[in-house]
């Protein structure tokens, strides 16, 4: 029987840390350009949104715990060097190349710049150095981010969050206009895509880590317990997650009218604290705002740091968290569109096989975890995200992009869908055959 200091006070808590940690800027500037472009159909289209924005990452954090905490172990199901390369790939995507200076650049563009008469690459350094250098202090150790995010800066966040929210479900005009783009056509399947741009399942995989490490630290081995607690951990945070992203589709699909279409959803957001509370309204969301990048700032380089020192023994963690965090602020002083344009093409090849992965450990006792169908079905899902990031990246546009329309439901963007379906069949297939002739021979 396993003794354990674990409680469900310790479950909460971790629970309101990993929402914290999902909760980028990102997470708060997708929703409400969903809900201004689609409109009238913001429900079908959030409720897509929810599939691949809440959803699969708490599918992801019990995928890992299921697994024993660690993404290696989920890789190297299809074999030694995709283990080796493939969750490499996703660190250096989600850590210092994306996902860590994008919360650097988010945190000064929405959180700062407005106050500023003029911004320029000064003031941009000077917040970056604030910003990275209280990061690198706060996941120093790694034990403390537990009682530092899920009881200090979550409910922080979530009460700003709120009075932004209520303020404006009660007090805005406005009226949901018509959809546009694809919206009008295909809303579900275009805010299930648009989901992916959150990076939450990846960053779940990433996160993963951080919540076993932390379950362990306290009593909890058990690999059926974990999984438990990592299932109830993922509820917690998928239930912030949907209201934060119900109530800002909501207003941004009744903000049109008030402010007009706007290019991102930062504008959106900007705009409606303006004109709902004023000047007040810009300071909660300046407070939102970063406190929302550093959390995810402080996780990523966590994560980072523990998977550096997993992998390659003999760097110590506060080494690996150092090099990681002064490789993120160099850039995230390139700007964020230069981040956006180098990182995007990387993450629209990983999000597919990803997914795949997640699905494919949840049900392995379905196909006994042959590994032939885990080869089948990421070769399939591989080879069309392979070339949707390469036409993402505008090389070879032409080639690129004919592979993909050879596949079904290319349109909705899940192109990869229906290769990865068959590769696995073909994988099981196969083994099955073979595994057959070889024991009656």
């Amino acid at each position: 029987m396993e003794k354990s200091n674990y409680s469900f006070k310790d479950t909460l808590i971790i629970g309101l840390m990993m929402f914290a940690l999902f909760l980028g800027a990102g997470n708060l500037i997708f929703p409400p350009a969903l809900g201004q472009e689609a409109g009238t159909s913001v429900w079908p289209a959030i409720t897509g949104f929810l599939i691949t924005g809440v959803g699969l990452p708490v599918l992801a954090i019990i995928a890992v715990a299921k697994s024993g905490g660690d993404l290696q172990k989920i890789s190297k199901r299809v074999g030694a060097v995709f283990g080796l390369l493939f969750p490499l790939a996703v660190y250096l995507a989600i850590g210092p190349l994306f996902g860590i200076p994008r919360t650097g650049s988010v945190g000064y563009e929405i959180g700062v710049l407005p106050y500023l008469a003029e911004g320029g690459a000064l003031s941009l350094l000077l917040f970056t150095i604030v910003f990275f250098s209280l990061s690198y202090w706060l996941s120093l150790n790694p034990s403390k981010l537990v009682p530092r995010i899920g009881k200090i800066l979550t409910p922080i966040l979530v009460v700003v969050l709120s009075v932004l929210t209520f303020s404006g479900i009660f007090n805005t005009a406005g009226e949901a206009l018509s959809p546009t783009g694809t919206y009008e056509s295909f809303p579900f399947f275009t805010g299930f895509q648009e989901g992916y741009f959150t990076m939450d399942a990846i960053a779940a995989l990433v996160f993963g880590i951080i919540v076993i490490t932390r379950m362990k630290e306290r009593g909890l081995t058990d690999r059926k317990a974990l999984t438990q607690k990592a299932f109830q951990v993922g509820l917690i945070a998928g239930t912030g997650l949907i209201f934060v992203y119900l109530s800002l589709a909501y207003l941004g699909s009744t903000s049109v009218s008030i402010l007009g279409y706007q290019e991102n959803g930062g504008v959106i957001l900007t705009g409606l604290s303006q004109f709902l509370m004023g000047g007040t309204g810009l300071i909660l969301l300046s407070t939102v705002i970063t406190i929302a990048c550093l959390t995810t700032s402080v996780g990523l380089i966590s994560a980072f740091g523990e998977y550096v020192q997993k992998t390659f023994k003999a760097v110590p963690y506060w080494a690996a968290t150092a090099v990681v965090t002064v490789f993120s602020f160099v850039m995230a002083n390139m700007g964020l569109t230069q981040l956006i344009q180098f990182s995007l093409p990387m993450l629209v090849m990983i999000y597919p096989v990803a997914i795949v992965l997640i699905i494919l450990t949840l049900f392995d006792e379905l196909f006994k975890g042959r590994k032939e169908v885990y080869v089948g079905s990421v070769a399939g899902a591989a080879l069309v995200s392979i070339a949707d990031g390469l036409a993402t990246a505008g090389i070879f546009p032409q080639i690129s992009t004919a592979i993909i329309y050879m596949f079904p439901l290319a349109e909705i963007g899940i192109a990869w869908l229906i290769p990865s379906i068959i590769g696995g069949v073909a994988g099981y297939v196969f083994q099955t055959v073979f595994h057959t002739s070889a024991s009656r021979a």
